[in-house]
């Protein structure tokens, strides 16, 4: 009969002991890649791991991150997906659509979970919603639905509004379809849109100019890597301006901007967990339905409101899920 004492016999301590305790998995490594500031990821990686650990993981135990963020150039992002690649993550996190068409560039094998993607089909990431069929899967913000919405939010805030800017960044891959969409979705509200282009910082000043110069009324910051980047200044140009905006990312509002209709990022990041949980579970990314973001926040800034001289429509605080006074 073997036992532990004479298994033992022989053989140095410390490896007989080794041999006995069972070997603890790697962690999982996660990369993350996004074309925004690094600290700009502070607040979604919070939210990320809090959730994660609320379905049995801890960090840096389990799993740990890689982040790479490519500092509002979408340029660098498939540069940064190629060393998440080489670092052999067991699966990558990427948003929005630049960032994921940079990973789905690097890698086939790879797990990518992605969200804040306005048409994932449309885009190449999946054959249909319900069978992704390839290494992706994840939430779609369909951005066209949000978009009228956002639309039909500022006529509530302005219900004389007629003309309307929407600020974009000519390099970003969806340009050609908010070029091409959006003053059709604006069309059936009645309302004229005016598409300005700004790429860089100094861009910036004569965008808001030309929006006076054609006598915008108001303005539609697109969700953007860089124009997220500079939200400050945009919000200062507006207020300059005398322009009230709407944005996708409440961040713009806190920086002082009017108001924000899009997803609640701690929902996001809940159900990006849980994508994260099946596929660690074995569970193809292919096999896995692409949802819908569904929680959706109304956010003003009622100060900058008064500022602006728009007095806020008591329907529509109703619907805000935050006021900030």
């Amino acid at each position: 009969m073997i036992t532990r004492r004479s298994l033992s016999v022989g053989l140095p301590l410390g490896l007989a002991l080794a041999s006995l305790t069972p070997a603890q998995p790697r962690p999982k490594v996660i990369g993350w890649l996004n074309p925004f500031l690094s600290a700009d990821n502070d607040k979604g990686g919070e939210q990320f791991f809090a959730a994660m650990s609320t379905l049995g993981y801890v960090k840096d135990k389990h799993y740990h991150v890689e982040l790479r963020a490519a500092e509002g150039r979408n340029e660098r992002l498939p540069a940064l997906a190629e060393q998440l690649v080489r670092l052999k993550a067991d699966l990558i996190v990427a948003a929005p659509t630049d960032a994921v068409i940079a990973a789905q560039h690097a890698t086939a094998d790879i797990p990518i979970v992605f969200f804040s993607v306005a048409d994932p089909v449309r885009s190449g990431f999946a054959d249909s919603l319900a069978h992704p069929g390839h290494n992706l899967t994840g939430l779609s913000n369909f951005a066209g639905d949000l978009n009228t919405k956002r639309f039909e939010l500022m006529k509530q805030m302005l219900p004389g509004l007629t003309r309307v800017a929407i600020l974009a960044n000519p390099t970003s891959s969806f340009y050609p379809g908010i070029a091409s969409r959006w003053p059709l979705l604006a069309e059936q509200l009645g309302l004229r849109t005016l598409l300005v282009a700004a790429k860089t910082r100094d861009d910036l000043g004569p965008a808001f100019n030309a929006m006076s110069e054609l006598r915008a009324e108001a303005a539609i910051v697109v969700g953007d890597a860089f124009l997220w980047n500079e939200r400050q200044l945009i919000a200062e140009l507006a207020l300059r301006g005398h322009l009230p905006t709407m944005f996708t990312f409440v961040e713009h509002v806190e920086a002082g901007g009017l108001m924000s209709y899009g997803a609640d990022t701690a929902d996001v990041m809940r159900r990006v967990a849980t994508y994260v949980d099946k596929i660690f579970r074995g569970v193809k990314p292919g096999d896995i339905p692409i949802e819908q973001a569904n929680k959706i926040d109304l956010v003003i800034n009622r100060k900058t409101a008064n500022a602006l001289h728009v007095i806020v429509p008591p329907a529509l605080l109703l619907q805000a899920e935050r006021v900030i006074e």
